[in-house]
C-alpha cells in the first residue's frame, strides 16, 4: 500500500483552510492523504516546508506578505519542493492562463471531485517557467533569507550589492545584511537588468552606483572602486570588469 499524499494548505482565510481539510477527508477513501501543515501566507508556507516536507501544496493566490505567485517563484528554486495547485475565488485572467499550462487550479468554492482530479495530476511548480513569466512578468521582487527558523523577505529594490562568501551569498542593504542560499551565477542570470558584476564574487545594483574612484585594495595595489549611493562602502572593480563599469557610467 502506497504512503498517503502529504498535503500543505496555504490560504490566509481560516474557513477556506477548514473547507480544504474537510474535502481532503471526504476523498481520502479514493486518494489517501494527510494534511501535514497549514499556512496563512507564503512566508509561513516556506517556514513549514523547512520543518516538514510535502508532496503537494494547495495555494491561494491573493495573500498578504508573500502571495501565491511569489511563493511558487521561491519554490521553483528549492530542491524537493512540493507540487503546487492554485486556488482562487476570482482572477479569471489567471484561470485562463492556468488552463493553458501544466499547473492546475481550483476555483472557489472548491468541489470534492474537482479537488480529486487536480490532485491526481500533481503539476510541479518549476515545470512551466513560461507560465510564471505570464503571471508575473516582472519576475521575483524578493529574495528569501532563513534566520533563526524564520523566513525573511529581502526586497530586491533595497539590495545595494550581492557578495559571494563561502557557500552563501550575502545581500547587503543600507539597514543590514542577509544570508541567501542561492548562487551568485544564478542571481546574475535572473536579475541581469538590475545588477552588474564588478568582481568575480560581487554584483552591484545598477541604480546604487554613485560613481568610481581610484583607491588602494587589500594588497596595496591601486585600482578602481565603485562608490555606492547612501553608503560609505567602496567595492573593488576587477580589471576584467572595468570596461563594462566604465561604459555603464558613460551611459548615465
Amino acid at each position: 500500500m502506497s504512503a498517503p499524499l502529504r498535503v500543505l494548505i496555504v490560504d490566509d482565510e481560516a474557513p477556506a483552510r477548514r473547507r480544504l481539510r474537510d474535502l481532503l477527508a471526504d476523498i481520502e477513501g479514493e486518494l489517501p492523504n494527510v494534511v501535514v501543515a497549514e499556512a496563512a501566507d507564503g512566508i509561513e508556507a516556506l517556514e513549514s516546508l523547512d520543518a516538514q516536507s510535502a508532496d503537494v501544496a494547495l495555494v491561494d493566490i491573493r495573500m498578504p506578505r508573500l502571495d501565491g505567485i511569489g511563493l511558487v517563484q521561491q519554490l521553483a528554486r528549492r530542491q524537493g519542493s512540493p507540487a503546487v495547485i492554485f486556488t482562487t475565488a476570482y482572477d479569471q485572467y489567471a484561470v485562463r492562463a492556468f488552463e493553458l499550462s501544466a499547473v492546475d487550479y481550483l476555483l472557489k468554492p472548491v468541489r470534492a471531485q474537482r479537488l480529486l482530479a487536480a490532485l491526481k495530476k500533481l503539476a510541479h511548480p518549476g515545470s512551466d517557467a513560461e507560465l510564471l513569466r505570464r503571471l508575473a512578468p516582472e519576475g521575483r521582487r524578493h529574495l528569501t533569507s532563513t534566520e533563526r527558523g524564520r523566513v525573511l523577505l529581502v526586497p530586491l529594490a533595497e539590495i545595494l550589492y550581492l557578495k559571494a562568501e563561502l557557500k552563501y551569498v550575502t545581500a547587503h542593504t543600507r539597514e543590514r545584511d542577509y544570508l541567501v542560499e542561492e548562487s551568485l551565477v544564478h542571481l546574475e542570470q535572473e536579475f541581469i537588468e538590475r545588477f552588474v558584476r564588478v568582481h568575480r564574487s560581487c554584483l552591484v545594483a545598477r541604480e546604487a552606483i554613485a560613481g568610481c574612484e581610484r583607491g588602494l585594495d587589500a594588497d596595496g595595489e591601486t585600482r578602481w572602486q565603485v562608490l555606492l549611493q547612501g553608503s560609505p562602502e567602496k567595492l573593488p572593480v576587477s580589471r576584467r570588469q572595468w570596461p563594462q563599469i566604465k561604459a555603464l557610467l558613460k551611459e548615465e
